[in-house]
């Protein structure tokens, strides 16, 4: 069975290693949803892993509600992008961005007072981050069929501008109870027409996005997170298995290059199990590249790798706090631990000045 430590090809991208960093939001934009010349470090730093996936990134206004968050809508954005690309692929990594459309949990706030959009009139439950504070959620609108057009249009047009900006690809965010994972699930989607009901029906919309994107920038550029497991931001299914399984069968029949997933223990820091692991299902119908993500350290990852239940994992928390964490993993060498109160504040502290193992033992 593979290690960590090996190298393994991911559609077009050549990985130097199955030690992923899995995306993470931390807030170091602009207002206007621009990337900072401080994130180019961020990333630079963490270019040993096999392939870094961005910070969810919006792809429209629309979609976008997290403060300080990154877009790659606009050319502004896109510039800001290309240096951050740079820095990463000067020190020999890749990167990939991972597009973003956040539903229903888009805060009113964020779209000049207008609801946000998801599957069906729902509300998500507990508080949204906002410019001035936590807020309750509004209650979503419907999106309308005749909208779904415009929709693939903005992951297109994301698409395009993540190609421009020089990314290696881009994975299609469709996890953790935002706008894709509202249409998959039957707790949020109580649609009537062709994109609710059946399971058929409600894998119709990220089919029809995956192909949007793989037809810009490549299926073999393209990836698809989900979350298959436990209730998240109050979006759950009924009968995760069967749906779960029939969207790992589209997702192969796009050919894209690969499948992640967070999928938590019973002792996950975000969302808990309610359902026996799922992944192992899709695993028989997906058979490229799967990354699994569910906080994981060296030795449980490689035990995953071990067992044939994935190709990769993605490191969530433990690359926050540690930059070389390739290099810690490789030694056995212990871990720094993140400080919470920092992963979604503005500047450096607890974003680029956590120290190597190297600048550890020489202090």
């Amino acid at each position: 069975m593979p290690s960590l430590l090996d190298p393994i090809r991911i559609g077009a991208i050549e990985a130097k290693n199955r030690i992923f960093m899995a995306p993470l939001t931390r807030g170091r934009g602009t207002r206007e949803h621009v990337p900072t010349p401080i994130m180019a470090e961020y990333y630079a730093q963490r270019a040993g892993a096999g392939l870094i996936l961005t910070e969810a990134t919006g792809i429209s206004q629309e979609g976008l509600g997290w403060p300080y968050a990154p877009g790659i809508w606009s050319d502004a954005q896109v510039d800001a992008w290309r240096p951050i690309v740079k820095a990463v692929h000067d020190r020999g990594g890749k990167i990939v961005c991972q597009i973003w459309h956040m539903g229903r949990l888009v805060h009113p706030d964020f779209l000049g007072g207008a609801k946000p959009v998801s599957s069906s009139a729902t509300t998500a439950p507990d508080q949204a981050h906002t410019y001035s504070g936590k807020k309750p959620y509004g209650e979503a609108r419907a999106l309308e069929v005749s909208e779904i057009p415009r929709l693939l249009a903005d992951y297109e047009r994301a698409t395009a501008n993540a190609v421009a900006a020089g990314f290696d690809g881009v994975q299609i965010h469709a996890a953790n109870g935002y706008l894709i994972d509202e249409f998959l699930r039957d707790g949020t989607n109580h649609r009537t027409d062709q994109y609710g009901g059946s399971i058929e029906n409600r894998v119709r919309l990220l089919r029809e996005v995956t192909e949007a994107v793989a037809k810009v920038v490549g299926p073999e550029r393209t990836g698809v997170r989900l979350s298959p497991n436990g209730a998240i931001q109050g979006c759950n299914d009924a009968n995760p298995e069967p749906l779960f399984v029939a969207a790992a069968q589209a997702l192969a029949d796009a050919g894209i290059a690969f499948l992640e997933m967070r999928e938590p223990g019973p002792n996950g820091t975000f969302g808990k199990a309610d359902h026996p692991p799922i992944a192992p299902a899709m695993r028989r119908v997906f058979r490229n590249p799967m990354i699994l993500n569910a906080d994981y350290d060296g030795i449980s990852g490689q035990k995953v790798l071990d067992a044939g239940d994935a190709d990769a994992i993605a490191f969530g928390r433990t690359f926050i706090a540690n930059p070389d964490l390739v290099e810690r993993i490789a030694k056995g060498a212990p871990l720094n631990k993140d400080d919470a109160a920092t992963w979604y504040s503005q500047g450096p502290k607890g974003y680029i000045d956590y120290p190597t193992l190297t600048e550890s033992r020489a202090a």
